[in-house]
């Protein structure tokens, strides 16, 4: 019952949500999957698998919108992509991938509060260096293939702090960036003997009616305050009880 129904309630949300700041929500997934008593050896090959999806449908949403620069996004992805497929590739022991995901957890619940708000001003980006774009790039790349998350709540706050580029342009460009990322990461995974869950298709289609939902919104205006503080405040319960469980 708990993965037929609150699971893929709990998806839905997190997708809705960080869809519309232009994230693919794999922390939210994690948190939820923690929450729900998923085991650790399933919790990657779903994240990856879900942000896949929401990603996709973010990154078109906000491009049609206007949201996407180019000239931001090819280094970093560039960077990323067989750093990604390297972390997919590896399977940390759960002494240290519990506490890697609870402090992204943590970071996630910190990034999300302090994301745009809605009806923020756009402001125009500076050129971005290209060292820094690879070397940030193939980090943020190797860490999202080794935890099972996107990287976008660490790309989206470096565009934002180092004025790269404004906040519905940061959205776009981080929602292809975890596209990518994602991808990489999940063929990385599927390389070796890793199965996905026998009910990865009624998460997939919770998280998909999430993307479609909060995409839309975000790609027009970003998303609700109140539902980043409740989601923000989740992540940090999934968080303890990950580490503790």
């Amino acid at each position: 019952m708990v993965e037929m129904i609150l699971l893929p309630a709990l998806i839905f949300g997190a997708a809705l949500v960080y869809s519309s700041v232009g994230q693919g929500g794999a922390s939210g997934y994690l948190a939820a999957m923690a929450m729900c008593g998923v085991a650790p050896t399933a919790m990657k090959p779903a994240a990856l698998t879900l942000n896949v999806l929401v990603a996709s449908i973010a990154t078109v949403r906000f491009a049609r919108a206007g949201g996407f620069s180019w000239p931001v996004f090819w280094p970093f992805a560039a960077a990323s992509i067989p750093l990604a497929y390297l972390g997919g590739a590896l399977t940390l022991p759960p002494t240290i991938y519990k506490p890697a995901v609870g402090l992204i957890l943590l970071l996630a619940a910190a990034l999300l509060i302090r994301s745009p708000k809605a009806g923020e001003e756009q402001t125009p980006g500076r050129r971005v260096p290209l060292p820094a774009a690879f070397a940030s790039g193939a980090a943020i790349g190797l860490l999202s293939g080794l935890t099972g998350t996107g990287g976008g709540i660490f790309l989206a706050p470096l565009l934002l702090i180092m004025g790269w580029s404004g906040a519905r342009e940061s959205a776009g460009v981080t929602a292809a960036f975890i596209l990518v990322s994602s991808l990489a990461g999940l063929a990385g995974l599927l390389a070796g003997s890793t199965a996905l869950p026998a009910a990865l298709p009624l998460w997939a289609a919770a998280a998909v009616a999430g993307a479609f939902l909060g995409s839309g919104l975000g790609s027009r205006r970003l998303g609700s305050d109140s539902l980043r503080r409740f989601l923000a405040a989740v992540l940090v319960i999934a968080a303890v009880r990950f580490v503790i469980a």
